[in-house]
């Protein structure tokens, strides 16, 4: 069999000649103690580590690196780390998701001004994934992602504790649990209680998920915990794995295509995944330039049958689906409602990687002809209070609230949120629609994790636990509750949104696909000539090209600036 020729390798471009500049490449190299033959001819493969210690679910990373290498080395490449902005989702201010196209530019100059040929991603925490993901696509080369991996399950007292999902409930436990402060430390000291990211169904596994649906890991990698060894040995095999891929010019065009997409979409409604699969994939695509809309999540996924009985939506954690036979179980379960002939980074299709797989608990992960639920995935809202679009995760939402007519209650920001919220007089029940503004992309900025608010302590007490509630900014993937998000266009840019006003009833039909503001136009009409918009957060910095350049949810919250890609090409040289 004739062997196939391999591709020039992009970094013979610096370390190929004999000149000066060739002299000045590698010569400053040379001080970290790498032998000549590192330079001749091997792949240089870039390992990009959102490692910090600022971002704990990656805070393993940097071991992770290290096998990595090694798996480089094994087959004969030449690694090289570097760093990148990290997004650490439980410590930053305002929201990480005001910094993914940050870091998304940081990843994709950073690819491109190197000598790098492949490169493998090591994500974890929620905006690393797509963040790199995104960056990666602008230059297109030969690219692998390698999963952090999710959290041993969190254990209290007989029970099990999700790392994200308790968050949500914690007001209501305080208020009505009956937890005392000292149980409440102990809950918080094993919800988290080893290296990963969230051990639920939340955005981080929901990003891993994605990642590997799309063909870009090796198979059975997004759901091993981070640290059960296999992770490790997943690490070293995907080290290998690039060298070949740039060996085979596989890149990440020749992955990502529109058929891969809809895989996603796909496994995002059968996993029960977290609605920001939306926002990313949307931007995941505009940069790697396959045309994807917001209705494709909809038209695609809403009527997938939900497999797996994870936490928020079910009662698992990550390390029970890992344990059951993750994903790859349920990518042979979908069949033929996936486009098994995609390709994947192993050279194998994806029906192929998984035509083994076994199940070992079924009541983690569900048979196709006996699911948790016929029909889960995400619902796309329109009428005139979303123009452009919301969403709904019916999965997660209470159905007796999925059909509502209620009265609004109106926040015109987060300040006010939790200002008036909890305050004996505010004028709610358990019927009103909770309306909360200037939360979306430029109205944060960022667009946060806040569509999921508390209700009222009032409410709490008396035993309510789920009520409508309407935002232009997103939910945690470890959240649930009837909650329509990514309203677009948002109320910072003069959105129907902004026009709400308290005791103005919101008709909710998530059957019908249909979310509506009861008031007549002439009055709309007469309110947005009086609305006016808010003034600039700042005047300088990122933060003022964001507000510049920002577009809305339903295209993806990336930069307009940054959709598509300007390849692997760099002209200049430094001297």
């Amino acid at each position: 069999m004739e062997d196939k020729k391999e591709q020039p390798l992009r970094s013979r471009e610096w370390f190929g000649g004999n000149d000066k500049m060739g002299f000045v490449h590698r010569s400053w190299l040379r001080n970290q103690g790498y032998p000549d033959d590192h330079f001749r001819g091997r792949p240089v493969i870039g390992i990009c580590n959102t490692w910090s210690e600022l971002t704990p679910c990656n805070g393993h990373l940097r071991d992770f690196a290290e096998f990595v290498k090694k798996g480089v080395l094994e087959a004969g490449g030449f690694p090289l780390e570097f760093p990148v902005m990290s997004l650490g989702e439980t410590i930053m201010r305002p929201t990480t998701m005001l910094f993914r196209n940050l870091a998304s530019m940081d990843t994709e100059e950073s690819i491109r001004a190197n000598p790098l040929d492949g490169i493998v991603l090591l994500t974890g925490c929620d905006k690393t994934t797509p963040s790199t993901l995104m960056g990666a696509c602008s230059v297109d080369l030969p690219t692998i992602v390698v999963p952090g991996g999710p959290m041993l399950s969190g254990r209290y007292k007989d029970g099990y504790i999700g790392s994200g999902s308790f968050n949500w409930i914690f007001k209501e436990k305080q208020k009505t649990g009956g937890l005392t402060e000292e149980e409440l430390l102990e809950v918080e000291i094993c919800a988290a209680r080893s290296n990963g990211h969230c051990n639920t169904m939340g955005t981080a596994s929901t990003m891993a998920t994605m990642v590997e649906a799309l063909g870009l890991t090796l198979p059975g990698a997004s759901a091993i915990p981070a640290v059960d060894a296999r992770k490790k040995v997943m690490a070293q095999l995907s080290g290998r794995r690039i060298v070949d891929m740039v060996r085979e010019d596989l890149t990440l065009s020749k992955i990502l295509t529109r058929q891969a997409f809809e895989n996603a979409i796909v496994v995002n409604a059968a996993t029960g995944g977290s609605t920001n699969l939306i926002i990313h994939l949307l931007a995941i695509a505009g940069r790697i330039g396959v045309d994807l809309a917001l209705d494709d999540f909809d038209k695609i996924g809403s009527k997938i049958p939900l497999l797996v009985n994870l936490m928020p939506a079910g009662k698992y954690l990550m390390e029970d689906y890992f344990y059951a036979g993750g994903l790859p179980v349920v990518l042979k379960e979908l069949g033929d409602l996936l486009h098994g002939n995609v390709i994947t980074v192993n050279g194998k299709t994806i029906r192929e990687n998984n035509a083994g797989a076994e199940c070992y608990n079924r009541d983690v992960i569900a048979g196709i002809d006996t699911p948790l639920q016929t029909e889960a995935g995400i619902a796309v809202l329109r009428g005139n209070l979303c123009e452009n679009g919301a969403v709904i995760k019916p999965s997660a939402a209470t159905p007796a609230l999925m059909k509502h007519r209620g009265r609004a209650v109106v926040f015109e920001s987060m300040e006010d949120y939790h200002a008036r919220i909890d305050l004996p007089e505010l004028d709610i029940d358990e019927n009103c629609v909770i309306v909360l503004k200037s939360v979306g992309p430029k109205g944060y900025p960022g667009m946060p994790e806040v569509g999921n608010v508390d209700l009222p302590e009032k409410l709490l007490v008396r035993g309510v636990k789920d009520m409508v509630r309407i935002s232009d900014g997103r939910m945690s993937g470890t959240a649930y509750g009837t909650v329509v998000l990514h309203v677009s266009p948002e109320s910072a840019i003069g959105g129907t949104l902004a026009l709400v006003q308290d005791g103005d009833i919101i008709e909710l039909d998530v059957e019908n696909r249909r979310l509506h503001l009861d008031v007549p136009p002439e009055v709309l009409a007469n309110r947005k000539a009086a609305w006016q918009a808010p003034e600039p957060h700042t005047q300088r910095g990122y933060v003022r090209l964001y507000l510049d350049h920002v577009q809305q949810a339903h295209l993806g919250a990336d930069l307009d600036v940054l959709v598509g890609k300007s390849g692997a090409g760099v002209k200049g040289d430094l001297h």
